[in-house]
């Protein structure tokens, strides 16, 4: 069975950082572009961030630049989302999704809107709340 199971999600204050993890199984992810998308409540799912097959591409939406950092690390299957400096509008569900046979180009694309509806594989989301 193939699987991307999302962690790291919880209850932070305004301010404060997380790290959520995405880890694959029955599958291995290195030939694999990976995003990270939200959707919040009332709100469309949006792309947060996407990094390369080759790990050598990243891209950020515009609301979470500086702030969050997408890495990869292969060895483990695991990509991962540091986010710092969280803000209130910040808490949604958070969904790890991995992409095939796309060029470096199409895998960045991720913040476009609808981009979501190309990823292959996704996992169930972790609930990240940013509150005081």
């Amino acid at each position: 069975q193939l699987q991307l199971v999302e962690s790291g999600g919880g209850l932070v204050q305004p301010g404060g950082s997380l790290r959520l993890s995405c880890a694959a199984s029955g599958f291995t992810l290195d030939y694999y572009a990976i995003g990270w998308f939200r959707q919040a409540p009332g709100k469309e799912r949006e792309g947060v961030s996407c990094i390369s097959s080759s790990g050598g591409s990243t891209n950020y939406a515009d609301s979470v630049k500086g702030r969050f950092t997408i890495s990869r690390d292969n060895a483990k299957n695991t990509v991962y989302l540091q986010m710092n400096s969280l803000k209130p509008e910040d808490t949604a569900i958070y969904f790890c999704a991995a992409s095939y046979g796309r060029p470096t180009t199409v895998q960045m694309m991720c913040i476009t809107p609808h981009y979501s509806h190309d990823m292959d594989y996704w996992g169930e989301g972790t609930l990240v709340t940013v509150s005081s």
